[in-house]
């Protein structure tokens, strides 16, 4: 009922005698002016008669307002911290509130921590995940040892759930996912779509050759687009092969890779994961004029490290994420530096030998695997300043990789990037993959990570 209405009724017991009837009812004494009109003797009684009946409708607006039972409801309460005192509710009363007015948890720290043993079985096996590649399927390929599956990371200050396949599905439902970058990004990918297996098949859409260099999957259940896409440098780039005659890759390192850029708009959570191939030799340009290069003698080029190309890089394609994406709600991810783990020569038997993790402590980063991740995350740290100060949910974070992988040399297909690489017995020379992971194997523990960002984001 609305207090202000006309149409508001007071009960019979409390109604208001109309005025004609109050002189009678007050019992007053009246005389007649020459006009013949009543006159009161007494106007001041007929005041206060008048004060008291205006009275009663003004009290009755006040219990309703302010009943004399307060609401259950308990009020709003000040807690106060070392920071700033803010207002919350101890029972929120519907979700929004409740995400408005918890305390925030405090961001765990996800690079620092350690190896501890697991009994938890993996979630997938070399048969039954279709979208392994060959070279990471370390158990079809026949590698005898499996102590490499039963590690999870403990980060320092906070626990990791096991990987939830439902949750995440339920999370980037009617969504569009996409990895972008080198094999990493791939090898990342796979192992996501494994894990998301156990829960709904995915189906595969779209791909572009048998180089499986642009794929894309639909599940179908939760209307969620999972895409990746080759672009090992981000930026503009042609890349080093037989079929370009280059033996060098030509890098332009301030436009964005349109492969992926052309597209922005139609991701709603992207994952950047590039790297390895900066050490390999190229030319390096910014607009027409040659910056210098690395590793090529055979050109009249100034050399210069790539660890500044790098972030130039990274820099550029962050860049053109705020410009295109900016005040949006999108999720973008820089999975940092994977060290790989040779020992040695790369075609020698034994180049990346270890059944088990580093201790903690036992091994210390090398200098470029600590300068690639710095690169990495100042450049993600900057951007994600900028995108806070402008209205909308853009999030820009980095996936802090680099010290867990470093931690596992175990953890490589190594001879098995190929089956039965021993089957005739023991070779010198064979080949090893000692940068990419086996599936299912540590890489599995990223995307645990990556979930727990998700989930961030999402509430």
């Amino acid at each position: 009922m609305d207090i202000f209405s006309s149409s508001l009724r007071l009960p019979s017991y409390l109604s208001i005698p109309p005025f004609e009837k109050l002189e009678d009812s007050m019992g007053m004494n009246y005389h007649y002016n020459q006009n013949n009109q009543p006159c009161p003797n007494f106007p001041t009684k007929r005041l206060i008669t008048w004060v008291i009946y205006a009275l009663i409708p003004l009290a009755l607006l006040h219990f309703y307002i302010f009943p004399i039972f307060p609401s259950q409801n308990p009020p709003l309460i000040t807690e106060t911290t070392h920071e700033n005192p803010k207002l919350i509710n101890p029972q929120p009363q519907d979700k929004e509130d409740k995400l408005q007015l918890q305390p925030t948890q405090p961001q765990c720290d996800y690079f620092n921590g350690n190896w501890v043993k697991s009994t938890i079985e993996p979630l997938y096996n070399g048969t039954s995940c279709g979208t392994i590649k060959k070279g990471q399927n370390c158990m079809v390929h026949g590698r005898p040892d499996t102590g490499y599956l039963y590690w999870r990371w403990k980060p320092e200050n906070c626990e990791i759930p096991p990987f939830d396949p439902a949750s995440f599905l339920e999370l980037i439902a009617n969504r569009h996912i996409a990895f972008i970058g080198d094999s990493m990004a791939r090898n990342q990918l796979e192992s996501l779509l494994c894990l998301l297996a156990t829960k709904s098949q995915p189906e595969l859409v779209y791909r572009d050759s048998e180089e499986n260099k642009f794929r894309r999957w639909v599940f179908k259940d939760y209307n969620t687009t999972v895409s990746v896409f080759w672009s090992p440098f981000l930026v503009k780039g042609l890349e080093k092969s037989a079929a370009s005659g280059l033996s060098h890759n030509n890098l332009y390192l301030d436009v964005a890779d349109e492969k992926w850029a052309s597209d922005l708009n139609k991701f709603d959570i992207m994952i950047f994961s590039i790297g390895h191939w900066f050490l390999h030799p190229a030319i390096y340009y910014e607009g027409e004029n040659v910056l210098g290069c690395h590793h090529c003698p055979e050109f009249n080029h100034t050399e210069i490290g790539f660890f500044g190309v790098f972030q130039k890089a990274i820099s550029t394609t962050l860049k053109r994420v705020k410009e295109e994406l900016n005040g949006s709600d999108k999720l973008v991810v820089v999975t940092t530096f994977s060290p790989a783990h040779f020992e040695g020569e790369w075609d020698k038997a034994g180049a990346c030998p270890k059944k088990e993790p580093y201790k903690l402590g036992e091994k210390d980063m090398e200098y470029m695997d600590t300068e690639m991740r710095r690169v990495q995350i100042e450049e993600v740290t900057t951007m994600a300043k900028e995108v806070e100060a402008v209205q909308g949910r853009l999030k820009i974070e980095a996936l802090d990789v680099t010290k867990l992988a470093m931690m596992r040399p175990d953890g490589h297909p190594g001879p098995y990037m190929n089956r039965n690489p021993f089957a005739e017995g023991k070779k010198e020379r064979v080949p090893n993959d000692c940068v990419h992971w086996c599936m299912p194997g540590p890489i599995d523990s990223w995307n645990e990570i990556l979930l727990e960002i998700v989930k961030r984001w999402s509430h």
